[in-house]
C-alpha cells in the first residue's frame, strides 16, 4: 500500500509557496498602480504650475524675438547715421588743436560771440561760420560751441585788433585745413597757424601771459602847451626816457581796482602782475610820428591797459603829478582816464609751462610761432596798422580824447567821478573784455 502522507505533505508545501508568491506579486502591482495614480493625481492637482511654465516659456520666446527686433532697429539706425554722415566725418577723426589768429577789429564788436544776438557781429561769428562751411565741424557745433570744446585765450574789446590770438577747439583735421578755413573768412581775419595739443588743453587756463601793444601818435606824450602841433610834433630821446620811466613803475604786482570797473579795493582779483611795459622808438608814417607801447602781464582786466596808457599820458602832458600812480594802487578811488581802444592790439600769448611739460614729449609741438613770424608781420602791415592809422587820421580819436583830460580831477577820490565819466565814454561798448 502506497503511503500517501509524504506526498500530501509535499503538495501542501508547494501550494503554500505558490500562494505566498502570488501575494507578493499582487502587492507589487498595487504599489505600481498607486504610484502611477499618485503621479497622475499630482499633475492634475497643480494646473497653475503647469500654466506658469507655459507662460515663462512664451515670455522667453518673446524676449528673444524682441531682442532680435531691437538689434535690427539699431543696425538700421547705425546704417542710416552712416549714410547721413559727411564724408569728412567718416574719413577724419576729431582732434584737439589750437589756431593762431590775426584780425583787424574795426567794424566788429569784439572777439567773443554773443549767442542769440545777431545785432552785433563779432570775430567768433565769422570764425564759426568758416569752420562749418569748410567742413571742420558739424553745423550743430556752430550753435553750441561747447560741443567742440571751444575756448579763446583772450577776449578783446570792440574795435581791438589781434596779431597773435589763440583759440583751442576740437575739429576734423581735413586736408589743407588752414587754407580751407581762410577761404571762408573775410580778408581782415586770418588763421595763420595750427598746432595739435593735448586733449585737456584749454587756451585760456594754459596761458602764462599775454602781450599787448598800443599804437598812438607821439603827440600824446607832448606837454599840453605843445599838443596843438599835432603832426609836426617829434618826441625827443629825453622825453621818451621820461615816458619809459613812468611805464616801468607799473611792473610788479599792484592793486588795479582803479583801472577797471566794478572792482572793490579789497577784491583779490584786482591784484595783477605786470612783467614789462615800455615805449619803443618813434617812427614816421604819412608825415606824422607814431610809437608803439608794449605791455606783458599774466592777465589783464577790462580796460586796464587803456587806463594805464591814459594815466601816463595825463602825467606826461602835465595834467597829473607822477605820484598819482602810487595813489591809484591804494585803497582810495582815483579818477583814471581811459585812452581810446583804437590802437590796442593783442600781440602774443605765452605758454611756457605747457611747452616745458609737453613741448618736448615727442608727441606734441611746442606752442611757438616762430615759423609764422613773417605772416604775422605781413598781416599787421597790410591790415592792422593801416586800419588804425587811417581811422586816426579820419576820426582823430586820440586828439579828441586828449581834449577831455582837463575835465578829470586827478586829486579827487570821489567814487562817483570815475564811474560817471567812464559810463559816458563806454556808452557804445558791449561787455567784451580784453581778458
Amino acid at each position: 500500500m502506497i503511503t500517501l502522507r509524504p506526498l500530501l505533505r509535499i503538495l501542501s508545501g508547494a501550494r503554500l509557496s505558490i500562494v505566498a508568491n502570488n501575494k507578493r506579486w499582487t502587492d507589487k502591482c498595487k504599489d505600481l498602480r498607486c504610484f502611477h495614480t499618485s503621479g497622475k493625481m499630482s499633475r492634475e492637482q497643480h494646473p497653475n504650475d503647469r500654466l506658469a511654465e507655459v507662460n515663462e516659456s512664451m515670455k522667453r520666446g518673446a524676449e528673444k524675438a524682441g531682442n532680435a527686433g531691437d538689434a535690427a532697429v539699431h543696425t538700421e539706425k547705425r546704417q542710416k547715421v552712416s549714410e547721413d554722415q559727411p564724408l569728412d566725418e567718416k574719413k577724419f577723426q576729431k582732434r584737439k588743436v589750437v589756431l593762431l589768429m590775426a584780425y583787424s577789429g574795426k567794424g566788429y564788436h569784439g572777439m567773443q560771440r554773443n549767442m542769440g544776438s545777431s545785432k552785433f557781429k563779432t570775430i567768433e561769428d565769422e570764425l564759426v561760420t568758416a569752420l562749418v562751411k569748410s567742413g571742420c565741424i558739424p553745423e550743430n557745433h556752430g550753435h553750441d560751441m561747447k560741443k567742440m570744446s571751444f575756448q579763446r585765450c583772450a577776449r578783446t574789446d570792440k574795435g581791438v585788433s589781434a596779431a597773435g590770438q589763440v583759440v583751442s577747439l576740437k575739429l576734423w583735421l581735413i586736408d589743407d585745413v588752414v587754407a580751407k578755413i581762410n577761404a571762408h573768412l573775410p580778408a581782415q581775419i586770418r588763421v595763420l597757424g595750427l598746432r595739435r595739443v593735448t586733449g585737456s588743453f584749454n587756451s585760456k587756463n594754459s596761458c602764462d601771459a599775454r602781450t599787448y601793444s598800443y599804437l598812438l601818435p607821439t603827440v600824446a606824450f607832448a606837454p599840453k602847451e605843445l599838443v596843438h602841433q599835432d603832426a609836426s610834433f617829434r618826441l625827443g630821446s629825453e622825453a621818451l626816457q621820461r615816458v619809459n620811466q613812468l611805464f616801468s613803475r607799473f611792473k610788479g604786482t599792484h592793486n588795479f581796482h582803479n583801472f577797471t570797473s566794478q572792482k572793490a579795493p579789497g577784491d583779490p582779483s584786482a591784484r595783477r602782475y605786470v612783467l614789462d611795459m615800455a615805449c619803443a622808438e618813434p617812427f614816421l608814417r604819412d608825415g606824422a610820428e607814431f610809437a608803439v607801447v608794449t605791455v606783458t602781464g599774466q592777465s589783464f582786466m577790462m580796460h586796464q591797459i587803456r587806463k594805464m596808457i591814459g594815466l601816463v599820458v595825463a602825467v606826461a602832458q602835465g595834467y597829473a603829478d607822477p605820484g598819482v600812480l602810487e595813489r591809484s594802487w591804494g585803497e582810495s578811488k582815483v579818477d583814471v582816464p581811459k585812452a581810446p581802444g583804437l590802437g590796442l592790439v593783442l600781440e602774443r600769448v605765452h605758454f611756457q609751462r605747457y611747452n616745458r611739460r609737453f613741448g618736448g614729449d615727442g608727441l606734441h609741438e611746442p606752442l611757438d610761432w616762430s615759423r609764422e613770424e613773417g605772416s604775422i608781420a605781413a598781416f599787421k602791415e597790410e591790415h592792422i596798422y593801416p586800419s588804425i592809422l587811417q581811422a586816426e587820421r579820419e576820426e582823430k580819436s586820440m586828439l579828441a580824447w586828449m581834449a577831455t583830460l582837463p575835465k578829470h580831477d586827478f586829486q579827487a577820490t570821489d567814487s562817483g567821478l570815475q564811474g560817471g565819466r567812464d559810463a559816458l565814454q563806454d556808452n557804445d561798448e558791449d561787455e567784451n573784455r580784453s581778458d
